[in-house]
């Protein structure tokens, strides 16, 4: 060795050799994660192995690169001052796919958090688990928050837009807005890292099917600033499984086709588009947020009632005053009920629509009562005008 490298070398060592007496440094923890793939065909398990400082409980925190919106609104009655805080908290950078895999041993304190119910707090079970120290990624999304209202949502508004969130309370915001969205406890978090005396651990993770594609990042943790280099596997879908990225999830295509083709046949024969029907059957089929199914299933009653449109002028089914009366309070309808899609949750849409579907059913059904049919022969006299015509429209096609 030359040298001037052999007396750099030395002075190197000298600097950053403990003094006489002094003891070395404690080396920096580290944990590391290992995975038994990089590839995934429409979901799957991933087994999972790593190292952590001895005695430090490891967790796990998984999330896929694609990006869904999901929001909040914060009308719980203030305790301090007895009013409604109408706060609305909407954040685009949600994670499509999220969960923290906790130790095993927190599996019987996450056995309590479930047994809360549907007012289970998802701040409070990463507090009691633990599983705070590995909320990591969807903290940083951002958030925009508003002052807003009933009225304002009505008139097409989301209210006057607030300051910037400090750090603590976009973290605390952002826990509920995560709660909003994937709404169930196994949806987030998991008991299952395996741990042993050395500090060496493994756990399984299930990528379910109809998950994101695309980029799933896993990285284990044993504080919040000691974290691992991430481990990333790839999850691939194939046609005819088709991805929506506004809802997070992926379906297969022929599925809704089908029921469409069903429902709208059904619905356009009792005069509507079948969205009233279709709705729901989205909500009880597939994991789909309720604002996401709303606005998908408008443009599918588009394709319905045109269509029926055509079909009922040609047999002169239609009075076009009354409808286009009616068309024009459905127009009003149609820019509010977008607008306070976010201020609703799954379980209060659920609740709305049904009572609405159990009170036009039991309509319905007392109109096709023999008592009531006896009572109204003027709409006896209809149905047979509406016959007459059906019988000669049929016989003008031939």
């Amino acid at each position: 060795m030359p040298r001037n490298a052999l007396l750099a070398a030395l002075a190197a060592l000298a600097l950053t050799a403990p003094a006489f007496g002094e003891e070395a440094a404690p080396a920096a923890p580290v944990v590391t994660v290992n995975i038994d793939k990089t590839q995934l065909d429409n979901g799957g398990v991933i087994n999972i192995s790593g190292t952590a400082e001895p005695g430090k409980p490891v967790f796990l925190e998984v999330w896929n690169e694609n990006k869904v919106r999901g929001s909040y609104f914060d009308n719980k009655v203030d305790k301090e001052t007895g009013q409604k805080p109408n706060k609305l908290y909407i954040s685009s950078d949600l994670p499509a796919f999220y969960r923290i895999v906790l130790p095993k041993s927190e599996h019987e304190k996450l056995a309590k958090v479930k047994a809360d119910g549907k007012g289970w707090s998802y701040s409070a079970a990463l507090k009691e688990t633990g599983g705070d120290l590995a909320y990591w990624a969807p903290a940083k999304t951002s958030i925009a928050s508003y002052q807003t209202s009933m009225s304002a949502s009505m008139s097409g508004q989301r209210g006057e837009q607030l300051p910037a969130l400090e750090d603590k309370e976009g973290r605390k915001r952002s826990m509920q807005i995560m709660k909003s969205r994937f709404r169930s406890v196994d949806a987030l978090l998991v008991a299952g890292v395996e741990q042993k005396e050395d500090g060496s651990f493994t756990a399984q993770v299930k990528i379910p099917e109809g998950a994101p594609p695309g980029k799933y990042l896993i990285v284990a943790t044993t504080d919040k600033k000691v974290r691992s280099t991430p481990a990333t596997v790839e999850n691939n879908i194939a046609f005819p499984m088709r991805y929506m990225r506004n809802a997070g999830t992926s379906l297969n295509i022929f599925i809704p086709f089908f029921v469409a083709l069903a429902l709208a046949t059904f619905g356009v024969l009792m005069g509507a588009g079948g969205g009233f029907v279709i709705n729901p059957v989205l909500l009880m089929l597939f994991p789909l947020p309720h604002n996401v199914v709303a606005g998908t299933v408008t443009p599918t009653v588009l394709f319905s009632q045109a269509s029926g449109v055509v079909n009922y002028s040609r047999i002169k089914f239609i009075s076009w005053k009354v409808g286009i009366a009616m068309g024009l309070a459905t127009l009003a309808g149609a820019f509010i009920g977008p607008a306070l899609t976010d201020l609703i949750t799954l379980d209060e849409f659920k609740f709305i629509f049904g009572w609405i579907l159990f009170f036009l059913a039991a309509l319905m059904f007392w109109q096709t009562t023999p008592g009531y049919i006896a009572k109204n022969k003027k709409e006896q006299a209809i149905l047979k005008e509406f016959q007459k015509r059906a019988e000669e429209a049929a016989l003008a096609k031939t």
